[in-house]
């Protein structure tokens, strides 16, 4: 969410952002919340002047109800004349005052709506462009390997395995619902362990959020497209499942004053998730890839704006690590400016290698989302010189288990069917270093 009053001083520029995000029909939105906020000043200050004008009237009949006491009999009427006029033009007063405040909040409330579906300033570096087909392919990590032996798709690898049961999840839940068990429920929990333990050694502080959120802290970290298509909302409650923990992370600082010195503020949080994942999907996303319920672990970051784009260097690197510690292959891909979300300044993807498929997958996302989400959930910091500023919000995910063992399983699948655990994951498995299929 931008600042309404840059909006007001760079009509130009936030036009010209809108269009590089090919959201034309959001065009007429900046007039229009030009003319708000203008009739939404204007209102303020009529009403101020109106309780100037208020104040001097009623402090002016404090006199003449004194001079009316003592006043000569002929005299008596034209100061009580006086003063019911004061008083009439105070309760005129008080109703134009009453009619102001109502429309002051009416201007504010529409301004506010309007100013959420305002997509934020881009950063200069996004390549243009209106959807994924113009994401831009940055840097690859590790050699793509392709075996010479068929790699099956990967449920099916997990059957082998009895490491997933769908159809008892679709009896239970419905479609978009998995049991994983043994092996590879085993194998599930390992990466998050090690996701956990890779994190903090980074010096992030290992969080448990809740997964439950409250409308006002969906409102805040996210645009309403997304919140539409994602959340799950608890009927008769002002609570939301979350669909990944930077909800509750970010939320966490709603309405915060925070001292600068604490920052920056580095977490890494495990939760579930959970997505509605509206919408028509291909055949590859099938299985345990697109699913309505999923867990994760999630960083985020709260630091000075100055700091937030090298703190987005590091944050996407990570993920590199972390893949190619476990062998295997990923590369960057740029976000262009259509495949970007309202609120993000810029965002990349870390892709996997998929051998079956013989190309890559995303597996995590990065952004810096400027201060958007800090100016919608009120997070202010406050500086060692007394001045209170905006942070900036960063947040990537270190690993989501579903499609990492997809990735996982193709990239480890050996001719036999069995599947090889790096060494950096044996300490978690109980020192299992390859996995034998039961079937």
């Amino acid at each position: 969410m931008l600042d309404i009053k840059f909006v007001r001083e760079n009509p130009d520029i936030v036009k010209e952002n809108i269009k590089k995000k090919y959201q034309d029909q959001k065009l007429p939105m900046v007039d229009e919340v030009i003319e708000l906020d203008r009739l939404k000043r204007a209102a303020i200050t009529e009403a101020s002047d109106l309780r100037a004008q208020r104040n001097k009237l009623s402090k002016a009949n404090g006199p003449l109800f004194g001079k009316l006491k003592k006043a000569a009999e002929e005299d008596k009427a034209a100061i009580q004349a006086e003063i019911d006029a004061n008083i009439a033009a105070v309760k005129a007063d008080d109703e134009r005052l009453a009619e102001l405040e109502r429309l002051e909040g009416e201007y504010e409330q529409k301004v506010h709506h309007l100013m959420l579906n305002i997509p934020n300033i881009i950063d200069p570096s996004v390549p243009i462009g209106p959807d994924d087909s113009a994401n831009v392919e940055v840097e690859r990590f590790g050699e793509p390997v392709v075996p010479d032996f068929e790699i099956p798709y990967h449920t099916d690898i997990m059957e082998r395995f009895n490491g997933v049961d769908m159809d008892a999840a679709g009896r239970v839940a419905g479609n978009g619902f998995y049991y994983l068990m043994g092996d590879i429920a085993r194998l599930h929990s390992a990466v998050l362990a090690y996701a956990r333990d890779f994190m903090i050694g980074k010096g992030f502080i290992y969080c448990i959020p809740p997964f439950m959120i409250h409308g006002n802290v969906v409102e805040g970290v996210m645009s309403q497209t997304d919140m539409d298509a994602m959340m799950y909302k608890i009927e008769g409650e002002d609570l939301y499942l979350i669909g990944t923990s930077e909800h509750s992370m970010i939320g966490k600082f709603i309405n915060q004053l925070i001292p600068e010195t604490s920052l920056p503020q580095t977490l890494t949080s495990y939760s579930p998730c959970f997505r509605k994942e509206k919408g028509a999907h291909g055949i590859e996303e099938r299985g345990v890839y697109r699913i309505h319920q999923f867990e994760k672990q999630e960083m985020i970051v709260v630091c000075k704006p100055e700091d937030s784009m090298a703190w987005y260097e590091k944050m996407w690197r990570y993920s590199v690590e972390l893949f190619r510690s476990m062998e295997i292959p990923v590369r960057q891909l740029e976000c262009c400016s259509g495949d970007l979300a309202d609120l993000k300044v810029k965002s990349c993807d870390i892709e996997a290698w998929s051998p079956r498929q013989q190309k890559y997958f995303e597996v995590c996302s990065c952004s810096n989302l400027g201060d958007a989400q800090a100016r919608r959930l009120n997070m202010r910091v406050k500086g060692e010189d007394g001045r209170t500023y905006l942070p900036h919000t960063l947040n990537n995910t270190v690993v989501a288990p579903p499609r990492m063992l997809i990735a996982f399983l193709e990239n480890h699948l050996r001719a036999d069917g069995s599947v090889t655990i790096p060494e950096v994951l044996q300490p978690y498995m109980g020192g299992t270093k390859v996995l034998t299929p039961k079937a």
